[in-house]
């Protein structure tokens, strides 16, 4: 039988002991105050999230692909991540992945004992042909999630990179992963129930890792999303609106270029910030890997 009272995410919450007969003013007062240590405890943890986001960019600038690995609400959480990249940052969609236990089925709705077969999460990762130059990212708020177990170990015996997000010290993923990171979320408001801090702390996390790998690999100039794609109408005026703020210009010249960008908005700012035609936009940010402002 597992022992789970070695695990904090586990206990009870001391603070909470009598959240069932709290008003709902001070129930929700205590869940935001609960809520609020979260960030503070992953900034102890920015220099091994730092080493994850390097890797994960050093695999993308070799063509290598960024895979979360988890179950329940870890694996809906990379599944998350992975599927705002495309329309995000212009990504294909194979270059941010996410599996969770029991396939995409799981995502809408539990697969009983998915989580529990280590050689399914090596199933899975061998079903998306894993190569030594991509990354894994093993996500347990318990940090002993026998799939991600499984699937970390089979990362780690062919040459991968791997990084663990758990919630509890000394984890078994941690100590499977070349770059562990262990965020102490404590006890949950409701005891156990690891879709509050503990999913908050892992969504922080891959946030991070998504965001500043992509930055780092040109897929924003300032703070801009510059290869964000147009695929609805809030897109469009949002993408018009990136130009004009990153170039200065007025809506109607936006607008033009954008059109002769073939609407790539990077493509469109470089264009006006050099003055130049398509053909030497395309040349310019082949050059310098997608890095506007290399193209200066």
């Amino acid at each position: 039988m597992i022992n789970l009272d070695t695990m904090t995410t586990e206990k009870q919450n001391a603070n909470t002991l009598n959240l069932d007969q709290m008003p709902v003013a001070e129930a929700l007062k205590t869940m935001n105050k609960e809520d609020q240590q979260v960030a503070k405890e992953i900034e102890n943890h920015l220099p091994e999230i730092e080493k994850a986001v390097k890797v994960v960019i050093d695999a993308f600038n070799q063509g290598g692909r960024l895979i979360y690995v988890g179950a329940g609400t870890s694996g809906r959480l990379g599944v998350l991540d992975a599927v705002e990249c495309p329309p995000t940052f212009g990504t294909d969609p194979t270059q941010v992945i996410g599996l969770i236990a029991g396939g995409e089925k799981a995502f809408v709705k539990a697969v009983e004992g998915a989580e529990d077969s280590e050689a399914m999460g090596v199933q899975d990762l061998k079903n998306v042909q894993l190569q030594s130059k991509d990354v894994v990212v093993g996500l347990a708020a318990s940090g002993r999630t026998p799939y991600v177990i499984g699937a970390l170990n089979y990362a780690n015996s062919i040459g991968v990179q791997t990084v663990a997000i758990a919630c509890n010290q000394n984890s078994e993923i941690g100590k499977i992963a070349a770059i562990p990171i262990e965020v102490m979320t404590g006890p949950e408001v409701l005891t156990g129930s690891t879709r509050l801090k503990a999913a908050t702390a892992q969504k922080l996390i891959i946030n991070m890792i998504s965001t500043i790998s992509m930055v780092g690999i040109g897929k924003a100039y300032k703070n801009l999303m510059v290869d964000l794609q147009t695929t609805n109408e809030k897109l469009e005026v949002r993408a018009l609106r990136i130009i004009m703020t990153a170039t200065e210009v007025n809506i109607d010249i936006a607008q033009t270029k954008l059109k002769e960008a073939e609407g790539s908005v990077k493509l469109a700012i470089t264009m006006i910030l050099l003055d130049c035609d398509l053909t030497t936009a395309k040349q310019k940010l082949q050059k310098s890997k997608g890095h506007i402002r290399k193209t200066q």
